[in-house]
């Protein structure tokens, strides 16, 4: 039986316990369930919002502030979501992991996005969050005048989903219209403050706290690689090749590449934090594998999980990628014979894409799949490194013969270059899959953890390594705050693997020192907190500024629409009132359907 079904069938016990003891009347007043929800009703706590709510010129200052910034929000997030929903009814994309319904739920493990080993740290953020922004309606009820009639929280069967504050709804009728929106627009401006707060901490004494460790952090290694072979896992930190120190993954590739031994001996550090961690050296007897692949590559080769070998490459054994350059040297095509399987294939850097309007494109070169550039002004090509390499020592304008492998054909292509954003260096308008001929190819085997962009996309020094793509996004507070926000789906948007905080698997890869060093790994504790509290209040406010009811932009849309028509010549303003509220709020609603489900039932 699984997970799923126990799950359902608690559920369903629960809510037949819980409707038995409430129809026999042993339940006490003050709880109220409604199948697996319940609520947990207090009078409790009133005295002290009275006394928080005393400066009532101060809270009614701070709620017109987030008045203002509602009705901005508002406004945004009806055209974000009409605009989404037209764009989906009209051409639904596909089905994919960011569109799954279950991805709009904030709860680590049933969100692909939210990893369970942050689970406190993420609970934390949205208990805090729904606390303050209930919290804000309750003062800013008392400020205005209205009573409360209770509070309390909200679970689901026992777990805590998050508070409220109930008005007493005869009183809130007699509150003027500017203090009811005040205290309907409350709640979000207390989320939005908590954001600023914590992104505050984080941005400040939190990152300035945290540095990269020297070496290449390995997320983990291939199966069947040499590394894996030779016990290079998870949390391994690489510090020298052959005692050649390793800084950073180019520094690792350009030692193994410098390497002409099978056999090399790599220094690890291990632990999780300085207290425990160690030094010790393994030896790794190479040997070239695949480990990635595209597809319709001109080996046919594909790989699932384990790396596949390398055993011949023109009949002869090779084992590193120096000795698979040295054995192709000059020949445009090699025979490569990979896991028992014989295939002659041109060798070169393989382009994933070339822009329609790029220098390559106006060329007249193909721009179709299975384009393999195999040399640049007569300069043997054999892979994306060496293409790189080559380019990196061009100039914008420059004009350069481009030999092209489509189709079972080579030609050449004179190519009027232009200026690579990133370096200022020659562009051929290209994207270009990292290898060989299509296939990722490695005498090592392992996969190395972005640690230094994570950490200049939240702020911090990532080295070297990080400038490139964080020099592409910028360097503006709202740049950086939008990086963090996105950063959960940064394999989507920023083509890096999820960023998944400061856990322990991967403290080795950073070091402490700094204004919060006395900390030691507390550090991560309180970087983790601060980003996710910022990130979920964020996502609380903007998501209870969706102009549709029972959320609060809803509400003050009712009473902004009603400040409008009370001043407009029309008989019946209640029906006035109504119809476009009612209209914004369908309106929302559907968009939000065709959000959540459009992709799956429509693609």
């Amino acid at each position: 039986m699984n997970t799923l079904l126990w799950v359902l069938i608690g559920l369903v016990a629960y809510s037949a316990a819980a409707l038995y003891l409430s129809q026999r009347g042993l339940l006490p007043e003050s709880i109220r369930i409604q199948g697996p929800f319940t609520t947990v009703h207090t009078k409790r706590g009133r005295d002290l919002i009275d006394w928080i709510a005393t400066p009532k010129r101060f809270w009614r200052a701070w709620s017109n502030l987030g008045v203002g910034a509602a009705l901005v929000i508002m406004a945004g997030m009806f055209f974000f979501l009409l605009v989404q929903g037209i764009a989906i009814a009209r051409n639904p994309p596909p089905a994919s992991s960011v569109n799954q319904p279950q991805n709009f739920l904030v709860i680590p493990g049933v969100n692909d996005f939210l990893p369970l080993s942050v689970a406190p740290e993420i609970v934390f953020g949205l208990l805090v969050g729904l606390v303050v922004h209930e919290g804000g309606h309750g003062i800013l009820c008392r400020v205005e005048g209205i009573d409360i009639e209770s509070m309390g929280v909200f679970l689901f069967t026992i777990i805590p989903l998050g508070a409220f504050v109930q008005p007493d709804e005869e009183s809130q009728r007699e509150a003027s219209r500017g203090g009811r929106t005040r205290m309907f627009a409350a709640g979000v401006t207390n989320n939005f403050f908590v954001t600023f707060l914590a992104f505050a901490l984080l941005f400040g004494p939190v990152i300035a706290s945290v540095g990269v460790a020297p070496g290449m952090a390995v997320q983990g290694a291939y199966g069947g690689s040499p590394a894996a072979e030779a016990g290079i896992s998870q949390s391994d930190r690489i510090t020298a090749i052959d005692g050649v120190p390793v800084g950073n993954e180019s520094s690792l590739d350009s030692a193994l590449l410098a390497s002409d031994e099978r056999t090399v001996t790599v220094e690890l550090d291990r632990g999780e934090s300085a207290a425990d961690r160690e030094t010790r050296t393994v030896d790794v007897e190479r040997s070239l594998v695949v480990t990635g692949y595209v597809e319709g590559n001109p080996a046919n080769v594909s790989v699932d999980g384990e790396a596949k070998p390398v055993t011949a490459v023109n009949g002869s054994p090779v084992y590193t990628r120096a000795g698979f350059a040295d054995v192709v040297g000059e020949d445009r095509f090699v025979e490569l014979e990979i896991d028992g399987q014989t295939e002659t294939i041109p060798v070169g850097a393989y382009l994933t894409q070339i822009a329609e309007d790029g220098p390559l494109a106006a060329s007249d070169a193909p721009t179709g799949p299975g384009v393999i550039v195999t040399a640049i002004d007569g300069e043997r090509v054999v892979s994306s490194r060496e293409l790189t390499r080559v380019l990196d020592g061009t100039e914008p304008g420059e004009t350069v013969t481009v030999e092209l492998y489509h189709d079972g054909e080579i030609d050449t292509y004179e190519v009027t270059l232009g200026e690579n954003p990133q370096d200022g260096s020659g562009f051929l308008g290209v994207n270009i899959f990292p290898g060989t001929s299509g296939l990722l190819l490695t005498d090592f085997g392992t996969q190395s953890y972005p640690a230094g962009t994570y950490l200049e996309l939240l702020g911090g020094d990532g080295g070297p390594d990080a400038a490139a793509l964080s020099g592409a996004i910028g360097d503006s507070p709202l740049a950086t705050v939008y990086i963090s926000l996105v950063l959960p789906l940064a394999s989507l948007v920023l083509g890096i693997p999820n960023f998944p905080g400061f856990t322990a698997s991967v403290f080795n890869f950073y070091s402490i020192g700094g204004p919060l060093g006395f900390l030691g790994t507390g550090v991560f504790v309180v970087a983790n907190v601060s980003f996710w509290m910022a990130w979920i209040n964020l996502q609380l406010g903007l998501f209870n500024c969706i102009p549709g009811y029972p959320l609060d932009g809803g509400r003050i849309l009712r009473t902004s629409v009603e400040a409008v028509v009370s001043r407009l010549p029309v008989a019946d303003r209640n029906r006035v009132v109504s119809t476009i509220t009612t209209g914004v709020g369908v309106t929302m609603l559907l968009s939000l359907l065709l959000l959540l489900f459009g992709p799956t039932l429509l693609g």
